[in-house]
């Protein structure tokens, strides 16, 4: 065993001396490929032709992990970052570039995943939506360390405390700035380690994700002396020609910018009889469905978001059956082809067994909105082998300065 463990050490020593390095491309997670005598190097905050160089930090299977020490030839589309924690904090990765050669960047990423993982070639035309690449957040999670907020550092456990953020909203940032006040009051409860702000603009909900224990109902009374808009529990959010209420916990689109765009680009012109809203949560897309579809079945496995589905409906007027469960046991359970399918899937993705029972099905068309390329690039060749193919493909950037990619897939037999 002793041997064994001064071998993997040994293996996993990155070399001691710096590294010049020419940056190939981009990768999903927001790091720069290079390559060193047959290895892969992976390195943050470079861009594309970039010479730098680099410390190595780590190595793992041949695949070493640096840190910049020094630029040695910049790009074109470098630009000042817009954050003063930006390189410290893990929350954003591509502020050293300018919108549009972020938003190129993430379209190449995309192609080169559903080549590589999917082994499908997507086509030629991949459509962008895009809108203000700052102050879009409508939802941020803080950790909490002593008498400091922040953001945990990249790849870390280590708080990098911050005083404002300029990818969330005005109002999470004027929220963040009372909470910051508050905490150096006597009052705060210094067993809080985690917090989630959630705001319309206009209210604001006060979220306790991680606690060594539970938070008494004064604090939530405390914030909403201190906190202007506090509304506990359950917030109202305004999108799509609707008002959804969304309860503490439950998921909703977190840029405020383009959630219309994403409802109006996901749902198309596909209109007739019956249509499946998968993975629904509070109904964002399964309302304005119920405008084209004479009958919608929106499906949800979670009991909090299902409650709020349920009165989104009532509130809205519309009618769609609602059913509490996995997609997977629905789409085993179902004996009647719908003619359109929407699935907003969790990262993981839709699944084989989601997949295998759709082209079972035969809806006429499906359409994906995946937080995920990989895992797309996964559920595509499923879908295209059992006879559908693929009309559109378009990056919605929901996530400006960082390296998440939503894509909007729509396929048809």
């Amino acid at each position: 065993m002793e041997l064994r463990a001064e071998f993997l050490s040994y293996a996993m020593a990155p070399p001691q001396t710096n590294l010049a390095l020419t940056t190939e491309k981009l990768v999903y997670g927001g790091d720069g490929l290079s390559r060193v005598d047959g290895r892969v190097v992976f390195v943050p905050y470079v861009l594309a032709g970039e010479r730098v160089l680099v410390e190595p930090k780590s190595e793992r299977g041949g695949l070493l992990r640096g840190e910049v020490r020094e630029m040695l030839t910049s790009a074109a589309g470098r630009v000042e970052p817009g954050c003063p924690y930006f390189g410290r904090c893990g929350g954003c990765h591509y502020q050293h570039a300018g919108y549009e050669l972020q938003l190129e960047t993430k379209r190449s990423i995309l192609r080169e995943t559903l080549q590589r993982v999917g082994k499908i070639d997507p086509p030629d035309d991949i459509a962008i939506v895009s809108a203000e690449p700052w102050g879009y957040r409508n939802r941020a999670q803080f950790h909490i360390a002593g008498k400091e907020i922040g953001y945990l550092e990249g790849r870390s456990h280590k708080l990098c405390p911050v005083t404002q953020c300029p990818i969330a909203s005005p109002r999470i940032n004027e929220a963040l700035a009372a909470l910051i006040r508050m905490m150096r009051d006597s009052r705060w409860p210094r067993f809080l380690r985690s917090i989630e702000i959630f705001s319309n603009e206009t209210e604001v909900q006060i979220n306790v994700l991680e606690s060594d224990r539970p938070v008494a109902k004064r604090f939530f009374e405390w914030c909403a002396e201190a906190i202007p808009g506090f509304t506990e529990g359950l917030l109202d959010y305004p999108a799509a020609g609707f008002t959804y209420r969304v309860g503490s916990g439950c998921f909703f689109q977190v840029n405020r910018f383009l959630i219309d765009d994403l409802v109006k680009t996901a749902i198309g012109d596909a209109a007739g009889d019956r249509a499946l809203d998968l993975y629904a949560g509070v109904g964002l897309f399964s309302a304005p469905l119920s405008r084209r579809f004479s009958h919608v079945t929106a499906v949800e496995s979670g009991g909090s978001a299902v409650r709020d589905l349920r009165f989104n409906a009532g509130r809205a007027g519309v009618s769609f059956e609602i059913v509490q469960s996995s997609t997977e046991d629905f789409l085993r359970s179902l004996e009647t082809t719908p003619d359109f399918v929407l699935a907003d899937p969790p990262r993981t993705g839709l699944g084989p067994a989601a997949v295998a029972r759709l082209v079972e099905l035969k809806p006429k068309r499906i359409t994906i909105v995946a937080c995920d390329p990989a895992t797309l690039a996964r559920d595509l060749p499923g879908l295209l082998a059992g006879g559908y193919r693929i009309d559109g493909l378009t990056v919605i950037d929901l996530f400006p300065q960082t390296f998440h990619i939503e894509t909007i897939a729509q396929l048809s037999r």
